[in-house]
């Protein structure tokens, strides 16, 4: 009889810790998908609220819901994807000394003929490059004229919606503005003449909270200054 005792105390003790094993592995598939994607939302929510007890904090920790918003992570932006057709900065920053330009508050919105070239160019969400061929066409007028008029200089402005983290906006204006610095360096544009800056989601032009306002804020601005 104690045998049996023993055996069936064996055979608990040998399912509790399976259990328990799986259930580690399980929470832990969890909370890695949920740092990598929000595609496990709903599953993560339950585990995020079973622990903290809060709905609140729970909100602010998975952020935008938007069916369109994916968030990317630090290896993602390590991906070559992301980095493609980079160009070296140039050597001196406007306003530097030995520059020969000044700083990037005397370089103006276009006007005039200028406005009509060096439009705004607008992105898709999360994406980087222009794809949109009305907006490689005007890419080629503004390189074409800078080819006509070597004493002109640009900034390139990235900008981003209002979905997503500060850091995380800062950095897609960047590739976003580098994106079309190289697009006029390959045109034959001298690097030193094209300056980027990255403002991510700090200067909407858009300030409503719907589709619209995020695909008029996903955009490229042009500042130019004749020497």
């Amino acid at each position: 009889m104690k045998t049996k005792q023993r055996a069936i105390l064996f055979l608990f003790s040998l399912t509790c810790l399976l259990m328990t094993g799986c259930k580690s592995k399980n929470n832990g598939n969890v909370w890695d998908d949920n740092q990598t994607a929000g595609n496990y939302k709903g599953t993560a929510q339950n585990l995020w609220n079973k622990v903290t007890g809060n709905a609140k904090e729970e909100v602010s920790f998975f952020g935008p819901t938007e069916e369109d918003f994916i968030a990317l992570n630090d290896d993602d932006l390590k991906k070559t994807k992301f980095t493609d057709g980079a160009v070296a900065q140039p050597k001196t920053e406007p306003g530097q000394k030995g520059s020969g330009i000044p700083g990037v508050e005397s370089f103006k919105t276009p006007s005039g003929e200028l406005a009509s070239i060096f439009k705004s160019l607008h992105f898709n969400t999360d994406d980087h490059i222009i794809r949109d061929k009305n907006s490689l066409a005007l890419i080629d007028r503004a390189a074409d004229y800078m080819q006509s008029h070597p004493n002109l200089y640009i900034f390139v402005e990235g900008h981003c919606d209002e979905r997503g983290p500060e850091a995380y906006n800062l950095s897609l204006g960047s590739r976003r503005a580098n994106s079309i610095r190289s697009l006029l360096v390959k045109k034959g544009i001298d690097p030193e003449r094209i300056h980027i800056i990255s403002y991510g989601k700090e200067r909407p032009i858009d300030l409503g909270h719907d589709q619209q306002a995020w695909n008029k804020n996903r955009r490229a601005d042009f500042k130019v200054y004749k020497r």
